[in-house]
């Protein structure tokens, strides 16, 4: 690899499966599609990125949190191998649960040994239940006779990707999925999320994925769109809409609200005045947003939000083009 003023060239051999693996001390997952966002974000931050292999990045340091990664590789070490049964054995003498990261290359080598390894199982999450408590490690094939492979990672599904036991009747669209995947990937939002007697406000709710999600808990909604919602969730007894603009509303006149949500289509830097806005005036402390991001990813801006005290801003496995930013008072 080779770096030229602030920008890296991967060096990459004719074939891949010759290139060495380097010693690294932390291996970031990206979610398919976003591992140039990714690599920009470790690059602007100083990492020493000392490889790139499909959805893997390899660097020297130690695993600092980060925006884009659906999963860190906390503690990679190499396996030399010199058969299949031999790279089972090795992994299951470290520990029992194992994801495997399917790369580019060796892929039926790969299942082979993973098809040895205890079983883990694979059965969609169920929303409201905590994620799961055992160590799952995450490893690939370098190549066929080398194992990459960490013990401890910093998401508890496989690859960062949370599968959930689906509801594909009443919600109006699969927007929820973001709601659910939030509260259950951050403890700290699992361990509060709204209930009976919390009052949320969900802008730019229609057709009321979000509203329907919240209500489902018990919460109360105060919903805002130029569109209605679909008529299954206006209905619900929990829920009061409002034809108009999310932007709209003042939070010197709306008075306190426990929760805010946004999953509105608009500028970020718009999406930023409003939520500053709304802690400046105290009315709310909690605040779950999309920051909906355009062509070109506005690493800035991105920094502006994570700067707000008690915040955090991540990629959920179901974003696309897009970040969840969170605010909450245990954060």
């Amino acid at each position: 690899m080779s770096r030229t003023g602030s920008k890296y060239r991967i060096a990459r051999p004719q074939n891949d499966i010759d290139r060495p693996l380097p010693e690294a001390g932390s291996v970031y997952v990206a979610q398919q599609d976003f591992v140039r966002e990714l690599r920009d974000e470790l690059r602007l931050r100083g990492e020493d990125i000392l490889d790139v292999r499909g959805r893997l990045i390899l660097c020297r340091g130690s695993g600092a949190p980060s925006v884009w990664a659906q999963n860190i590789w906390l503690t990679p070490r190499r396996i030399d191998i010199s058969s299949v049964g031999e790279g089972a054995r090795a992994l299951a003498d470290i520990q029992r649960n194992w994801s495997l990261h399917i790369a580019q290359a060796h892929i039926r080598r790969a299942k082979l040994i993973q098809a040895k390894l205890p079983y883990v199982s694979a059965k969609p999450h169920i929303f409201g239940t905590k994620q799961p408590a055992a160590a799952l490690g995450s490893w690939t094939l370098w190549d066929d006779q080398t194992i990459l492979a960490s013990p401890f990672c910093t998401s508890a599904f496989p690859d960062g990707q949370v599968i959930f036991q689906e509801n594909k009747t009443d919600p109006p669209s699969r927007a929820y999925l973001k709601l659910w995947e939030v509260f259950t990937v951050v403890p700290e939002l699992h361990d509060s999320m709204p209930g009976p007697g919390d009052l949320c406000l969900d802008l730019g709710s229609a057709p009321g994925g979000w509203t329907w999600a919240l209500a489902s808990m018990g919460a109360s909604v105060f919903s805002i769109d130029r569109a209605p919602l679909a008529a299954n969730v206006e209905a619900m007894p929990n829920v009061s809409h409002c034809i108009g603009s999310g932007f709209g509303l003042d939070p010197r006149h709306a008075g306190a609200v426990d929760w805010f949500f946004s999953d509105m289509i608009c500028y970020p830097s718009r999406l930023y005045e409003a939520v500053t806005r709304w802690l400046e005036y105290g009315q709310c402390r909690r605040f779950v947003c999309t920051i909906k991001l355009q062509a070109e990813t506005d690493h800035e801006i991105v920094r502006r939000f994570a700067e707000i005290p008690h915040s955090r801003v991540l990629h959920l496995s179901c974003n696309r083009h897009e970040l969840t930013w969170i605010r909450h008072e245990r954060l």
